[in-house]
């Protein structure tokens, strides 16, 4: 499997480890923050960003080992665990 490239014209705003997924959680976006690389650990996610919270059954499923690279509203984006113990490790970024 191929191996994330951060684009060398994103300026890097923080990062974020998010635990405890059991409800529907949001980020937690930095001033400026445009697009966020998202990857799951321990356990698979699933996330929405509609308006309507995710479940652990119903939403875009996010499985370990894959990263989502998300350009959009980072403050509509909700995530919840498939399975206890998952956490989420979140880097943001905005154009440079």
């Amino acid at each position: 499997m191929a191996q994330p490239v951060v684009d060398g014209n994103l300026k890097p705003l923080g990062y974020q480890q998010i635990v405890g997924l059991a409800a529907a959680t949001a980020l937690t976006v930095p001033a400026n923050a445009r697009i966020a690389y998202i990857e799951p650990e321990a356990q698979a996610v699933r996330w929405r960003d509609d308006g309507t919270n995710p479940t652990a059954a119903i939403g875009q499923p996010l499985p370990v080992g894959r990263m989502l690279v998300y350009v959009g509203n980072l403050n509509a984006i909700k995530f919840i665990q498939q399975a206890a113990t998952a956490n989420l490790n979140v880097t943001y970024f905005t154009d440079a």
